[in-house]
């Protein structure tokens, strides 16, 4: 304890290089922890895109590229499914519900996408939350639009104004769908997932607007108004992938085997949770790359101490010889320079985890909002433990070579006068 209070005392006699010292530890310990919070919880957001539903169905293709294109709205799908395969499916005693989903059109750079109320109703997100409309109303008309956040924001719409659907992911003037505007009546609550930058119609629309096309261009002389498609039959004839709820979660692998073994069409059943972890297996190297950045970055802090510590030895030179003439041994004086790095290691530590609280505090609300994450501010994780033990361990290391410099340091240098 007294070489403890020592090194206390000496620290604050070297105040300046001591709270630049720590400033730097603790930033890089914020970075540190911060980044492996962050990876964490983008880790279980990107997990909980889509949650409660128990199968994901479309058309034979890769587990992957039907999670791309049926949630994350990136790619398009190899083949459709028919309208009678989907029915088959809904009916099928273990379903409790289904969500089909038709996608393959846009407006300005944003999928459209045609569903129906069950969309609404049995979609969740994050932990198990339910969509809500932000203002307005469902999709009760059959040109109504509801957008996502993102959408309503970027393009600047309201309630009541009008939009056009163009074909394909490409909005060009003679793939729109002019003739059939639809009417903005409701704009979703943010969700932080590609919900939010989704326009969503019914599967009516979606084939009403395509009445008169064929091989994704309009058949020439043919026009079909707004209100002559109200009165025809808007039966979907195909859909592009279908969400899945089941009676119980027993039945997930029953019903999987049912729709890949389907006799009528090619089908692909997946499970959204084991097709998210491959995913993110694909892309979650970036993760380890900023922890890799945050680690050099506490290595940087730690060599700033040892910088300071070296260079501050050879003005206490001195200060060693004096120790060491009032009885100090040389393994006292090493103790003193280690300890001091423990404990602006330590210092740093604690003032980098409170500086991250302080920071999540503030901006949980704006990360919650913007990109659906909500950072915990509990007690620091297993992994952050492991993590804040090793910079404490380096730490200490880091002054072992100027302690060692003081041990070696002979009473007559440290009293000798050199001109």
């Amino acid at each position: 304890m007294a070489i403890l209070s020592l090194a206390l005392k000496s620290l604050l006699n070297r105040r300046t290089t001591a709270l630049l010292t720590l400033a730097s530890i603790a930033l890089s310990v914020a970075l540190l922890v911060g980044v492996e919070r962050l990876r964490t919880e983008t880790r279980d957001s990107f997990a909980s895109t889509i949650t409660g539903t128990d199968l994901i169905v479309g058309a034979r293709s890769g587990p992957v590229q039907l999670l791309l294109y049926s949630v994350f709205r990136i790619g398009n799908a190899t083949n459709n499914i028919s309208w009678e395969s989907y029915q088959d499916l809904a009916a099928q005693p273990r379903v409790a519900w289904t969500v089909p989903l038709s996608l393959g059109d846009s407006h300005r750079g944003f999928r459209v996408l045609g569903t129906t109320d069950a969309y609404l109703t049995h979609y969740r997100y994050g932990r198990d939350q339910p969509l809500a409309l932000a203002e307005g109303t469902w999709l009760d008309d059959l040109f109504d639009a509801v957008l996502g956040a993102e959408v309503a924001e970027q393009l600047g719409y309201g309630l009541g104004d009008p939009l056009t659907i163009a074909h394909g992911a490409g909005d060009v003037a003679f793939a729109r769908h002019d003739d059939k505007p639809f009417r903005v009546t409701g704009i979703l609550a943010r969700t932080g997932t590609p919900v939010d930058r989704t326009v969503h119609v019914s599967l009516e629309a979606i084939e009403a607007i395509h009445l008169g096309w064929r091989g994704g261009a309009p058949v020439p002389g043919v026009e079909i108004g707004p209100e002559q498609a109200r009165r025809m039959d808007l039966t979907p004839e195909a859909i592009t992938a279908v969400l899945v709820g089941l009676e119980s979660r027993i039945a997930t692998f029953g019903v999987q085997r049912w729709v890949n073994d389907y006799p009528e069409e090619p089908l692909l059943a997946i499970l959204p949770g084991v097709a998210l972890a491959e995913l993110w297996s694909l892309v979650g190297v970036a993760e380890n790359a900023l922890l890799v950045v945050s680690a050099c970055v506490v290595l940087v802090g730690l060599i700033g101490m040892l910088t300071a510590l070296l260079i501050g030895l050879n003005e206490r030179r001195r200060e060693m010889a004096i120790l060491r003439s009032v009885g100090a041994r040389p393994a006292q004086v090493l103790a003193l320079i280690v300890g001091e790095a423990a404990f602006l290691t330590l210092l740093g530590l604690a003032a980098g985890i409170g500086l991250l609280y302080l920071l999540l505090a503030a901006a949980q609300p704006m990360l919650a909002s913007w990109l659906g994450l909500f950072i915990e501010l509990g007690a620091p994780s297993l992994r952050e433990w492991l993590l804040l033990g090793a910079v404490l361990g380096a730490g200490v290391l880091a002054g072992v070579l100027p302690g060692w410099r003081a041990y070696r340091m002979s009473l007559t240098d440290g009293l000798s006068i050199r001109v």
